[in-house]
């Protein structure tokens, strides 16, 4: 049978091609690890550096700068964490947990000479196990779904709604104004206006005035009006009455 993640495929996080290996030696006690103490002028291997994933796990591959041939791994769970740490007193220079097919394990040091090469490797760790960590909450909410609040769609007790269908909205017609805004209508088509009745009645009841040759003149200047003042005392009738006269009673 085919162990777990012999099928997975493996990614490249990071290349460098100058690295070195010191022998450090064992921890006497928790005293924080100085690359000081080792013989940094004279390193134990020199080659190149592959840090591949491989599922969830990193691994740091130290090769053979020309055949490419294994030269040590570390399998890397977790960092910051025992598989890498770093030296209290330099930025260039990380204690590395390898292990081989047998499952035993040594620590040794590597060091990089740029700095540089050593952020990038830093960050690549860094990377990979911030995709881990969001890996593993996408994987609880998918096995839990019922945990995650859900939103109430439903009715309360009480409640109700309406729906108003096939019922327009009137829209209000506005009224014309006229430029003096006293709302008045528009004129008729014939583009004639009619004088008010008020006018009509002051026409048929304006009494003459009594005077000499002025009364001749005004009459004269209204004698083109249609609307001349009728006179002001109406003709008396004489003779017989209309029907005629009754005779008594006998």
């Amino acid at each position: 049978m085919a162990t777990e993640g012999q099928f997975e495929y493996e990614s490249v996080l990071c290349v460098k091609p100058e690295v070195n290996v010191y022998r450090i030696p064992p921890r006497s006690s928790n005293r924080a690890i100085r690359a000081a103490d080792w013989k940094l002028d004279a390193p134990d291997w020199s080659g190149r550096m592959r840090v591949v994933a491989r599922g969830k796990v990193a691994y740091v591959k130290l090769e053979d700068k020309i055949s490419g041939e294994l030269f040590a791994q570390a399998p890397v769970d977790e960092y910051p964490g025992i598989a890498v740490e770093t030296v209290s007193d330099s930025s260039r220079y990380f204690v590395l947990r390898i292990q081989d097919d047998n499952g035993r394990s040594a620590f040794i040091g590597i060091g990089f000479g740029d700095r540089g090469d050593a952020f990038d490797f830093n960050v690549a760790l860094q990377d990979h196990f911030k995709w881990v960590k969001q890996e593993n909450e996408f994987s609880k909410q998918a096995q839990a779904p019922d945990s995650a609040p859900k939103l109430d769609l439903g009715f309360k007790e009480g409640q109700t709604i309406t729906l108003n269908i096939g019922q327009s909205k009137k829209k209000d017609r506005t009224r014309p104004q006229s430029s003096g805004g006293l709302g008045l209508l528009p004129p008729p088509p014939g583009g004639r206006l009619a004088p008010p009745p008020s006018s009509r009645s002051n026409n048929h009841n304006t009494q003459p005035s009594v005077g000499g040759n002025d009364t001749g003149c005004l009459l004269d200047l209204d004698s083109s009006n249609s609307n001349l003042v009728a006179p002001s005392n109406p003709p008396v009738m004489t003779g017989s009455d209309l029907w005629g006269d009754f005779d008594s009673p006998k």
